[in-house]
Parts: structure tokens; C-alpha cells; sequence
């Protein structure tokens, strides 16, 4: 069920990038290894990718809704499975599975169509 508009996925876009690259420093697993640099490269993609997607908060809009949300599914997967796949789940994995896994749930609620369209027009909902 796709409840979430695109309008506020967008505000939980920069807010969940700008989380996950300040995460390693605010909950205290910043070691300068991949516990730190997968949540900071993945947040600064989220940023990157919500500038190009084609909702109320791009900038570019080129990108579709739905390219978009495979991609933050995509990125909560990586992000969720991470400590196992590298190797630092004994050190910290709490913080990765839970904005892993907030990440997939915003990627599979999020309606697929912007309210308005590029041209300002309401579009399907």
C-alpha cells in the first residue's frame, strides 16, 4: 500500500541523507572503516539522486519516482546487510539494519506519482 506522497518522501530524502552522513559521528561508530563510509556514501547518493528525481523536491526532475525508489530500496538493502557482508557486526550493526530497513519501508509506501507533474498540473495519486 502506497500512502506516503512524494512531497514528503522528498523531505525524508535530504533529511535520511544528511542522517546517514553525520550517523557515524552522532551514534558513535565512526572509525574511519565501513561502518563509517557505507551510511556516508549512501547518503550523499540519496542527496545526489533526489536532485534528479522528477517529484515536488528535484531540482533537475529528470529522474523517475519509480527509478528512485528502487534505487532507496536498493540502497536500504546494502545498507541493512552491511555489517555482515563487510565484516563489522560484532563492532556496530543496529544503526545500519534500522535505517536499512526505514529505508526499504519509505521505497515501498511512497507513491509513484508527484502530486503536480513538471508542468505544474495535478497529476494521478
Amino acid at each position: 500500500m502506497r500512502f506516503i506522497p512524494t512531497r514528503i518522501h522528498g523531505m525524508l530524502d535530504y533529511g535520511a541523507g544528511l542522517l546517514l552522513i553525520v550517523a557515524p559521528w552522532l551514534f558513535g561508530f565512526a572509525d574511519d572503516g565501513a561502518e563509517t563510509w557505507i551510511p556516508v556514501i549512501l547518503g550523499i547518493g540519496a542527496i545526489g539522486y533526489s536532485l534528479f528525481t522528477d517529484y515536488e523536491l528535484g531540482v533537475v526532475r529528470t529522474l523517475p519516482m519509480a527509478t528512485h525508489l528502487m534505487l532507496d530500496i536498493a540502497s536500504g538493502i546494502v545498507l541493512a546487510v552491511s555489517p555482515w557482508i563487510f565484516g563489522f557486526a560484532e563492532d556496530v550493526w543496529v544503526p545500519h539494519v534500522i535505517l536499512g530497513l526505514l529505508e526499504i519501508g519509505a521505497g515501498l509506501m511512497t507513491r509513484t506519482t508527484p502530486e503536480t507533474s513538471r508542468s505544474g498540473s495535478r497529476g494521478a495519486i
